[in-house]
Formats: C-alpha cells, sequence, structure tokens
C-alpha cells in the first residue's frame, strides 16, 4: 500500500496540468449533465402542476368590444347558451364566471400594492369597465380541449376563446432548448474527457516504463501495476464530482431559492430533492467516466 499511495503521489505530480485538464473539462461536463437533470425536473414540475390546472377561458363581450361579432355586452340570455353548452359536454368538469370587479382586482394585485394609485382617479389608466366578464372552465382531461373551444368558439356573446396552453408553451420550448443544449454540451465535454483519461494514462505508462518492466520481471501482477493509474483517475473523478456538485447546489442557493422564486413564485420550481437526485446521477457518472476507460486502457499501454 506504500507503494500504491507513493507512486499515486509521484503520478499526481508529473502530470499535475494534463490531470487539471481532466478535472476542469469533467467538472464542465458534469455539472451540465446535472443542469440538463434540473431542467427536465422543472419542465416535468410545470407539466404536472399546471397540466392538470390549466384551463379554458372565455371572454365573453363587453360595449365597445375589438371583435366585430359583438354587438354590444353580453346579455343574460347569450350567458344560459353558453352555459347550456358547457352543461352538455362531457369534457367540462367545472366552470365558473369572473365578474368585471373580480378581474379589476386580479389585475390591481398583479400590478402589487405599490402601484395601486395608478388604478384610482380620473387619470387612472384602467377601470373596472374597462374590464371584460368571463368564464374559466376546467377539463375532466386537460389534454381534451380541442372540442370544448370549438363548440363554444362562435357562440354569441362569446368575444374570445384562450387556452392557457399558449401561455406556458414558450417556457416549455425554452427549458426544452436548455435540456438538449447543456445535455448536448455535456455529451461533447465528455467525449474530451475519455480522451484526455486516454492521453493521460498513455504518457503515464510511457514515463514509467522501466518500472513497470522492472514489476513484469518479479511477477507483480496486472491489477497490481495498474492501481496507481486507477487511483489517480479515481481521484480526479472525485474532484470532479465535488466542485460539479457544489456547484449545482450554488445554482440552487442563488438562483433558484433565492431569485427564481422570489420573482416568479407562480411557477412551481424544483426543490432540494431534485438537487440530491442530479448530484446522485453526477457522482455516479463522473467515477464511470474516469475508472472505465482506465480499466480498458491499462491493459493496452501497461504491457511491456
Amino acid at each position: 500500500m506504500r507503494y500504491v499511495l507513493s507512486n499515486l503521489g509521484q503520478g499526481l505530480r508529473r502530470n499535475l496540468s494534463m490531470h487539471l485538464a481532466v478535472v476542469l473539462t469533467l467538472f464542465v461536463s458534469l455539472t451540465l449533465v446535472g443542469i440538463g437533470l434540473l431542467v427536465h425536473a422543472q419542465a416535468q414540475k410545470v407539466v404536472d402542476q399546471w397540466g392538470s390546472e390549466l384551463q379554458i377561458t372565455v371572454w365573453l363581450c363587453r360595449d365597445d368590444d375589438s371583435n366585430a361579432k359583438c354587438l354590444g355586452a353580453v346579455t343574460k340570455a347569450e350567458k344560459q347558451e353558453i352555459e347550456k353548452v358547457l352543461d352538455s359536454s362531457a369534457q367540462v368538469d367545472s366552470y365558473e364566471y369572473e365578474s368585471k370587479a373580480e378581474a379589476f382586482e386580479k389585475v390591481k394585485a398583479l400590478y402589487g400594492a405599490s402601484e395601486a394609485d395608478r388604478f384610482e382617479g380620473p387619470n387612472a389608466i384602467l377601470t373596472e369597465d374597462d374590464m371584460a366578464e368571463s368564464i374559466w372552465i376546467t377539463l375532466k382531461d386537460p389534454d381534451q380541449y380541442e372540442a370544448v373551444t370549438s363548440a363554444v368558439t362562435g357562440l354569441d356573446g362569446v368575444s374570445s376563446v384562450r387556452d392557457q396552453r399558449d401561455t406556458i408553451a414558450p417556457l416549455l420550448k425554452v427549458m426544452d432548448a436548455m435540456q438538449i443544449g447543456s445535455i448536448g454540451v455535456a455529451a461533447f465535454l465528455v467525449l474530451a474527457a475519455l480522451l484526455l483519461v486516454a492521453n493521460t494514462i498513455r504518457l503515464t505508462a510511457f514515463a514509467r516504463r522501466k518500472e513497470i518492466a522492472i514489476m513484469r520481471l518479479v511477477g507483480a501482477s496486472s491489477a497490481y501495476i495498474a492501481l496507481p493509474f486507477l487511483l489517480e483517475a479515481l481521484v480526479t473523478a472525485l474532484v470532479s464530482v465535488g466542485l460539479a456538485v457544489g456547484t449545482l447546489g450554488g445554482f440552487m442557493y442563488f438562483g433558484v431559492m433565492d431569485k427564481f422564486t422570489q420573482y416568479l413564485g407562480f411557477i412551481p420550481w424544483i426543490d432540494w430533492s431534485d438537487w440530491a437526485v442530479a448530484a446522485i446521477a453526477v457522482a455516479i457518472l463522473g467515477p464511470v467516466l474516469s475508472l472505465v476507460p482506465t480499466l480498458l486502457l491499462t491493459s493496452k499501454y501497461l504491457k511491456v
């Protein structure tokens, strides 16, 4: 063991720059893999949360409506006709009306208490009369929205119909692009790390060719000769994993927990359990990327 540890220290010192290159490459690639996993978990949370809560919003006609088909504010008879269509639809789970006053309160809450004075007085940017009544429809199956949308669109008293998927679709597309991009770059860097590991083993074996030859002559086993190389690979892997896990933790603490949840609290964000899953995946992947090629290549480069 003393010999193995001595060779480990010598190997790390002799090829310090090469080992640093492997560590940095593995660190960046593992970090990107972890970010890809976190982005995937985030996208899944958004789909799971909003997928069951996505609603269809039916905006009813109002005076001076921008829709030319609206000849005036929606009437009671038109509301009853809309209700009949919704009650007869097998896809509708429930629906509720939102009055002008309720819609106005939502808008003011969105701007915050500090902007409340902008909605008061003769120069108010928006008043209750400017709002439209609406119906919020909850579906039994969020994926079965086309039948309800087509049934409601065009009814008298209906100004427009909006599916909330149109609102979150750009967000999901951005997440998908981030996930694909991070995994793609990570795969490229993993390949670079494998090439660096192969070069490190080749250079180290060449530097120790006389020692290896002597050890072969005295009957040392292949496993005993390869052990220092495996330990070097393990050390670089552990350092890389530690840096990657720490970076992912910093991203969670300073990014998601401190910033994203504060300013975008309406979105269901990932938590520390998702970070733990990504950290475990990185902790497994790091040694695999380092030890497996080392095991395969030592049998080639250690033959003297």
